[in-house]
């Protein structure tokens, strides 16, 4: 069920269809599986960007636009799975698939990760490991003005596309651990 040029051509956009996305779309990296239902054939690869409708796969092949698929896509510790339908397909770059059916904990998920995209939520804490010295500050945030701003800048450059996801993630947590060992304000 991969793309065959000989008889999937007029299957397969050239561009993108922009136009028709409902939902704003962020960049976002994580591991991905994309599997045709009916065939069972799988690809991996990972995700370039997501939306609460859909995103795109970054493959070296691709399904023919129309297929009917299993998305499932993992990042830190959460897990998000969704039957699909892939709107497009660009050879040798990947393919956008539009979300087609999504239980409300699979959904949620998902609605997380864009909310920290968006800047609508703070990025979810990484449980530490069993063992590990922060251990015990799992779960605790800074309630300082500065680190609210700071946390805030960081969060508002990333949406603007200054800072990548993976940048802005080391420097939260790096302004976290900062902020539990400082007593007075953030120097500036």
């Amino acid at each position: 069920m991969l793309y065959n040029p000989q008889t999937d051509a007029g299957k397969h956009s050239e561009y993108p269809p922009q136009e028709r996305r409902r939902h704003a779309r962020y960049p976002f990296t994580s591991a991905a599986e994309v599997i045709v239902r009916d065939s069972q054939t799988q690809i991996q690869g990972r995700t370039s960007d997501i939306s609460r409708g859909g995103c795109f796969l970054d493959t070296s092949s691709c399904f023919p636009a129309g297929s009917m698929v299993t998305v499932r896509l993992s990042k830190g510790n959460r897990r998000f799975e969704a039957d699909a339908q892939v709107v497009y397909s660009l050879i040798g770059m990947g393919m956008g698939v539009k979300f087609t059916a999504v239980d409300s904990e699979q959904l949620g998920t998902v609605e997380k990760w864009v909310a920290e995209l968006s800047g609508e939520a703070l990025p979810e804490p990484e449980t530490a490991q069993a063992g590990s010295p922060d251990e015990s500050f799992a779960h605790e945030t800074p309630a300082s003005e500065e680190y609210i701003v700071l946390n805030e800048l960081v969060m508002e450059l990333m949406k603007q596309g200054i800072l990548s996801n993976a940048k802005c993630k080391a420097m939260l947590e790096k302004l976290s651990h900062s902020g539990r060992a400082k007593t007075g304000p953030v120097p500036m």
